[in-house]
């Protein structure tokens, strides 16, 4: 998984490269965030680790592909990783709103804490 990831790293979509500039180096709430990160047998698009949450950017997908997300996200959390996904065009067109779905997140894993 470390080698997919890797590679992911280097070919990222561009709501992932736009959301990565916003959340990179702890610039949103000084938190840590790591891009593509390997979680047993997934690459999560991004994890906070202190929050245990992951951010996924969800691209248009047909049925089938919805189902296999639900699993994905089913199986995360099995991990006791919270997921929030975040709409692609979301993330392209008003990275702003993005950015405070993403802090109300991590304000939640902090009040369950």
């Amino acid at each position: 998984m470390r080698k997919v990831a890797r590679n992911s790293r280097r070919d990222p979509t561009e709501s992932q490269e736009l959301l990565w500039e916003a959340l990179r180096s702890g610039r949103l709430a000084g938190v840590t965030f790591r891009r593509q990160h390997p979680v047993g047998e997934f690459v999560l698009d991004f994890f906070c680790r202190e929050a245990q949450l992951a951010i996924e950017i969800d691209e248009p997908m047909d049925r089938k592909q919805e189902r296999a997300a639900s699993e994905r996200q089913r199986d995360i959390e099995d991990l006791g990783i919270r997921v929030l996904r975040l709409p692609g065009t979301l993330v392209d067109t008003n990275v702003s709103e993005a950015l405070a779905a993403i802090e109300a997140a991590l304000g939640e894993s902090e009040a369950s804490a």
